[in-house]
């Protein structure tokens, strides 16, 4: 019986052994200070919560302590990043016995820097990823992925419609199929309703795992979308 090659990432913690301050940023948020052992699923992994929570600070610290840049790309991207915080130094991650021959850090705050680059290297040539727009631009970036990849998205929907969310959980689908994983922190009922995946929810109490109709997303936006009418009036009546 051979060895599946996912999960690429197969757990992540913090060095208990580490020197940390929990009354500094990021140890004084509590999912990131209480984070305890993470295990992606081998297929698709979501950070929810609200913002803040520490999605983002934790899905940054993994790309850094695996080589790949803070401020987002590939291994490959080769300039100045942006300061990473202290987190990546005390991970702890244990990998899968197969490498990922593709991994890659989009995040949605640092896309436009992203895109100059990639216009900039060579051979060139091509269209400008910023003559088109930012949803454009990110889906062509991500139908560019290849499987047996890695791939750490940092809320991907900032940058699409909800058409296009539709058709980014299309694209990511066939490449898990064809051997990705992502791990994705999200505030989008619609990414996170992907059935082969994992929902870990950022909240004070730390990191627990949770199901896709028990994220505060998609109750609060099922609700909204039943009740509209009676949640504007509650929202927006001013008192006489």
């Amino acid at each position: 019986m051979s060895l599946a090659a996912k999960p690429y990432l197969r757990s992540v913690h913090i060095d208990p052994r580490a020197a940390i301050d929990v009354t500094r940023y990021p140890f004084d948020i509590p999912a990131v200070r209480d984070m305890g052992l993470l295990e992606p699923h081998p297929d698709v992994t979501f950070f929810v919560g609200e913002n803040g929570a520490g999605k983002s600070t934790v899905l940054e610290a993994i790309a850094v302590a695996l080589g790949l840049p803070a401020e987002g790309g590939s291994r490959n991207v080769h300039r100045v990043q942006q300061e990473a915080s202290p987190l990546h130094a005390v991970l702890r991650l244990a990998k899968g016995w197969k490498r990922p021959r593709f991994s890659y850090f989009l995040r949605a705050e640092s896309l436009f820097n992203v895109f100059t680059y990639l216009d900039e290297l060579p051979p060139g040539g091509g269209p400008s990823l910023h003559l088109r727009s930012h949803g454009e631009s990110f889906m062509d970036v991500l139908q560019g992925f290849g499987g047996d990849g890695l791939y750490l998205l940092d809320e991907p929907e900032a940058a699409l419609s909800p058409s296009r969310q539709l058709a980014a959980l299309a694209v990511i689908d066939r490449l898990v199929k064809a051997g990705a994983q992502f791990i994705i922190a999200t505030h989008s009922p619609i990414l996170l309703a992907y059935p082969r995946a994992k929902r870990l929810a950022f909240d004070a109490t730390g990191i627990t795992e949770v199901a896709y109709e028990d994220t505060e997303h998609y109750a609060i936006t099922r609700d909204f979308l039943n009740h509209y009418p009676r949640r504007l009036e509650q929202l927006l009546d001013d008192e006489e």
